[in-house]
């Protein structure tokens, strides 16, 4: 049994399927032994690699790109697909009942402030749609949290958030699924993380990680909602049960979760091209530079 340290981005109902995999126990049944590390804030996890604190983490290829844009060939890289559409929504009130994207502007909006990738999907998104994303009524930074209590206070007409607070604003009234980014297309947006030298030194064991998150994906296509909140439920103890049940079901049904660990070329396409657009990056990326093919 191999022992392997492997950090979770952060705490998020989207991740879930890294969190069935390590109750169901199959990353043991590949000769793997997980001591799965909490993070302290996002993007901990690729800090902790590159000081060697950790193994292995999950989190967005955005990651990846970025630091393959500031040193060439870089250390990371990325492998074994979990999120394969972006998990935000918008949610709104008083917006009227055939809500636009082209409607934003006009609306006080708050953008997620806690990752970049969110904000940089969506002003792609509006770019599409021949909005300027610069024209918006956009507040930036303050908490997914501190932005709902203000649409439930009428201070914000829009925010940008993930699950539960969707399934949370239509349980007590708060506001109305607008859009799912989900509907964007394929994207790329939570796989494993790890360096290029940590592969060398524990290739047996993350290809059984691979493996893991496979039979992970086989299960998830066989069990219900309510059976992988049953799973995952003692990782999100402050989350009401129906709660998120709801938002596990969204989440399944908006098909976010990737059906095998194969690293989509499409949605690696689709994120690259949101990252240079919004300026995150300035040029796209090569798939090869940024994914390893070999563990899957």
């Amino acid at each position: 049994m191999t022992r392997i340290k492997l950090a979770e981005n952060f705490r998020a109902v989207f991740y879930a399927p890294f969190y069935a995999a390590h109750a169901l126990g199959f990353y043991a049944r590949e000769g793997v032994e997980i001591e799965l590390l909490s993070s302290s804030a996002p993007g901990y996890g690729v800090a902790a690699l590159l000081d060697g604190t950790v193994d292995i983490t999950w989190g967005g290829p955005m990651r990846v790109i970025k630091a393959g844009e500031q040193q060439a060939p870089s250390p990371l890289v990325c492998f074994c697909e979990v999120v394969a559409r972006d998990p935000f929504y918008l949610i709104g009130k008083n917006t009227g009942p055939n809500f636009e994207l082209t409607d934003l502007p006009a609306l006080r909006f708050a953008a997620v402030s806690e990752v970049p990738t969110p904000w940089m999907c969506l002003q792609h998104d509006l770019r599409e749609k021949g909005v300027d994303p610069s024209k918006l009524n956009r507040m930036v930074d303050r908490s997914m949290t501190d932005n709902f209590e203000a649409l439930r206070n009428s201070q914000l007409d829009v925010v940008q958030v993930f699950e539960p607070y969707p399934s949370m604003a239509l349980q007590v009234g708060a506001g109305d699924i607008l859009y799912a980014a989900s509907t964007r297309g394929p994207t790329v947006y939570t796989t494993f993380i790890a360096t290029r030298e940590g592969i060398e030194r524990h290739r047996a064991a993350f290809v059984g990680m691979v493996q893991a998150i496979r039979h992970m994906q086989a299960w998830l296509a066989e069990y219900s909602a309510e059976e992988l909140a049953e799973i995952t439920g003692p990782f999100f103890p402050d989350i009401a049960r129906d709660i998120l049940v709801s938002s596990l079901r969204r989440y399944r049904q908006a098909e976010i979760w990737a059906r095998t660990p194969d690293v989509s070329q499409k949605g690696f396409a689709r994120l690259a091209e949101s990252l240079l657009s919004g300026g995150f990056i300035a040029r796209m990326p090569k798939y090869e530079d940024c994914v390893d093919q070999s563990l899957w």
